[in-house]
């Protein structure tokens, strides 16, 4: 077998251990008060207006990861116009996928996702080590065992994940680094979600901010206790979905037409669940289509909530992923036309 290819360097020189993020000197890096990167969650600020289509990918682990990248790169292939969109917005799992399909690297990336069990260290990147300490266990529990998200809870979630015992932040950056194969913030229609652990608040991280994309992504992917906080700019950020919502709608609503990608929609829900509400995806497609988006749902035909960071399930996703873009291509055809 092959061994895992090394990240290169010209990837990682900014993500060296405490150097100030690219486009800012050490003293010069914006404090959290005028970063511009806190957005607070707001179906009536009309984030999207003037957006003509826009794709929102969710968050979900592995299996999502593996179900999005098949999906979406079966639509790209049976000619529905994905990289000509006005805004893609990722969250947690979705984050990965909308760099890499923002980065035009869609084709490969299904590659490589086929191959996930023989290559090491983008399963790293993707699933966390099962041998947690206590700390961990705490802050994860913590996080598992939310049913709102309160400003309060969703910073006892933050704290929990500052206090938990990971290995280093650059790690988990790097790996997303070798699975991105760039250092450039892949398109100015990007914008990764994810959420300040001191402060609760919501973060969008666009090319505007100066932040590495492997940075961006690793912060928004980095579930409480499983991944450590990773510095962006002056803030030390957790998982996107931890604010409430793995799909952030409120940031296209007003848009012409949306693509959203997710991988529940709730539907039969009897209790929150990590912050996110029982009728949480509801509320805010409801707030969507009410801003005038039209509004396309997709989301796998089947999952198991306990398999999802298994990479046993990979070949499932794929399968599934693939035959469902190729039933739902042409009437994507027209909405993204």
């Amino acid at each position: 077998m092959a061994a895992a290819p090394e990240v290169p360097d010209d990837l990682t020189d900014d993500l060296a251990d405490d150097a100030p993020d690219p486009g800012h000197d050490g003293a010069g890096v914006p404090d959290a008060a005028t970063d511009g990167l806190a957005v607070p969650r707001d179906p009536e600020a009309r984030h999207g207006e003037g957006v003509d289509a826009a794709l929102v990918l969710g968050g979900g682990g592995v299996f999502f990861v593996a179900w999005q990248v098949a999906y979406l790169n079966a639509l790209v292939e049976r000619g529905v116009p994905l990289h000509g969109v006005d805004r893609i917005v990722g969250t947690s799992a979705g984050a990965l996928v909308a760099a890499v399909l923002g980065a035009g690297k869609i084709g490969r990336f299904r590659t490589e996702v086929g191959l996930l069990a023989r290559v090491p260290r983008l399963l790293q990147a993707l699933a966390p080590s099962s041998d947690l300490r206590p700390s961990q266990e705490r802050a994860r529990d913590v996080f598992l065992a939310a049913e709102d998200a309160e400003p309060s809870t969703v910073r006892a979630i933050g704290h929990a994940a500052l206090s938990a015992h990971t290995p280093g932040p650059n790690a988990m950056a790097r790996n997303v680094a070798l699975v991105l194969a760039s250092r450039r913030w892949p398109s100015p229609s990007v914008q990764i979600t994810c959420v300040d652990a001191y402060s609760g608040e919501r973060c969008v991280v666009t090319e505007d901010a100066g932040v590495p994309i492997a940075r961006a992504v690793a912060a928004s992917s980095a579930v409480p206790g499983l991944f450590p906080p990773q510095p962006v700019l002056d803030r030390r950020c957790i998982d996107g979905g931890v604010s409430g919502t793995g799909t952030h709608l409120d940031l296209v609503a007003g848009a012409r037409r949306v693509l959203v990608v997710t991988l529940t929609d709730g539907e039969g829900a009897e209790q929150g669940a990590m912050t996110v509400s029982p009728t949480g995806f509801r509320d805010e497609l409801a707030a969507l289509e009410a801003s005038g988006a039209e509004v396309v749902v997709r989301m796998p035909e089947t999952m198991d909530l306990a398999t999802l960071m298994d990479p046993r399930e990979v070949p499932r996703a794929v399968v599934m992923g693939e035959r469902q873009a190729a039933a739902d291509a042409e009437r994507l055809r027209a909405l993204l036309a």
